[in-house]
């Protein structure tokens, strides 16, 4: 098979890790997701719930993001005098890199999109959906109730959105940014899947 990247940005809530775990499944290649987050836990030395936090997420507000890497280590800035933000940043940057020039995967979040973007071998899809089929899937899967939802997507979101504009200087979920963008809630988990897999047959 001639070698394939995907990599998948979501909304919290609209299945993307579901759809990319049953893509890799189909396609037989690897998932970079949890397994990504212990890579870069091993390489940093930082926790693995720091890093799942701080690589793919970021608050609005500075001074949050300092007291948060405060409760992780002893000072917001590693010492080469970068934040560790940043340097969770780079070490996945390179992961990541890493990962795409061994071969075919299936990479979840992370900005893996931006990272690749000089890449030809990779198909860019952002799966969102609408509101309902996210609070259902939350109060399913996350344990969260049906009236706790709504704003625990929209934070999560809008965290997800502010990393990746301060790393990518591109919007979050612009359809432009992406090879696809497409409806969880309308396709279905694995219509998405099916929609992906058509997709990657068109690639040459």
């Amino acid at each position: 098979m001639q070698k394939k990247i995907v990599t998948i940005s979501r909304q919290y809530g609209s299945g993307g890790r579901y759809i990319g775990k049953k893509l890799s499944e189909k396609l037989g290649i690897p998932c970079y997701d949890e397994k990504l987050i212990d890579m870069v836990a091993k390489e940093s030395g930082f926790a693995q719930d720091f890093v799942a936090e701080k690589g793919e997420r970021m608050t609005g507000s500075l001074l949050f993001n300092i007291a948060s890497s405060l409760s992780y280590a002893n000072n917001v800035f590693s010492g080469n005098g970068v934040s560790l933000q940043d340097e969770i940043y780079f070490i996945q940057n390179k992961i990541i890199k890493d990962l795409a020039e061994k071969g075919s995967c299936v990479i979840v979040g992370r900005c893996a999109d931006y990272i690749l973007r000089e890449r030809e071998d990779v198909l860019n899809v952002f799966i969102h959906a609408d509101m309902a089929s996210k609070i259902n899937r939350a109060v399913t899967y996350f344990g969260i109730t049906e009236d706790q939802a709504p704003a625990l997507l929209k934070k999560k979101d809008k965290a997800r959105s502010n990393h990746y504009k301060y790393y990518t200087d591109q919007d979050w979920g612009m359809a432009s940014n992406y090879d696809l963008s497409l409806n969880s809630g309308a396709l279905g988990i694995d219509g998405c899947v099916d929609v992906i897999l058509k997709a990657l047959e068109e690639i040459k």
